[in-house]
C-alpha cells in the first residue's frame, strides 16, 4: 500500500484511478498529476518506482486536500450559515450545499429525505385485508347527453 497526502492507495489500481481516493483529488486533476509526473496514468500503483511516487507525492502537495480541504468546505459553509444568506440556510436541512438540483427518487413520491412514518393509532397492526368488488351482473346503462337533456326538458314541461 502506498502512501500519498496521508491516504493509503491500493497498489492493484491504475495510477490516474487511484490518486481519487484522496478527497480533492477527481477524474481531470489526477491526469493533470499523472502528466505533470511524467508517469503513465495506465500504470498500476505497484509498478511505479520509489521516484515515480516521489514525483507524484510533490504534484499532489501543490493543492489543498484531505483534512485542509475539509477544513476549508467546513469554514465557508459556517461562513454562510453566520451570514444568513440563502446557501446558507441549506446545509442545516439537511440539503445539498448550494442548492444542487437532485432528481427524488421515483418510488419516494415526494417524500425524499427518508424519516420515521408515525404510525397512526386507529390502523390495526399489519396491513388490513383486502376487501374484493364483486363483479355487477348487468353494467349500467350508458345514456348520451343528448337524451339526458331531453328527459329534463319533459319533466319541466309535463
Amino acid at each position: 500500500m502506498a502512501r500519498i497526502a496521508g491516504v493509503n492507495i491500493a497498489n492493484h489500481q491504475h495510477a490516474e484511478i487511484a490518486l481519487q481516493a484522496i478527497f480533492g483529488i477527481g477524474r481531470s486533476r489526477a491526469q493533470a498529476i499523472c502528466a505533470s509526473a511524467k508517469v503513465n496514468k495506465h500504470s498500476k500503483i505497484k509498478d511505479l518506482s520509489e521516484s515515480d511516487m516521489e514525483r507524484l507525492r510533490e504534484q499532489v502537495a501543490r493543492f489543498t486536500v484531505e483534512g485542509d480541504l475539509r477544513r476549508e468546505v467546513s469554514m465557508n459553509i459556517k461562513r454562510l450559515m453566520d451570514l444568513g444568506c440563502y446557501r446558507g440556510t441549506r446545509p442545516p436541512q439537511g440539503t445539498a450545499g448550494f442548492a444542487a438540483s437532485v432528481p427524488a427518487p421515483t418510488r419516494a413520491r415526494g417524500r425524499v429525505r427518508a424519516r420515521p412514518r408515525s404510525r397512526s393509532p386507529l390502523r390495526p397492526e399489519g396491513r388490513p385485508e383486502q376487501t374484493r368488488i364483486p363483479y355487477m351482473a348487468k353494467p349500467p346503462v350508458r345514456t348520451d347527453r343528448r337524451s339526458t337533456l331531453f328527459a329534463k326538458v319533459e319533466k319541466k314541461r309535463g
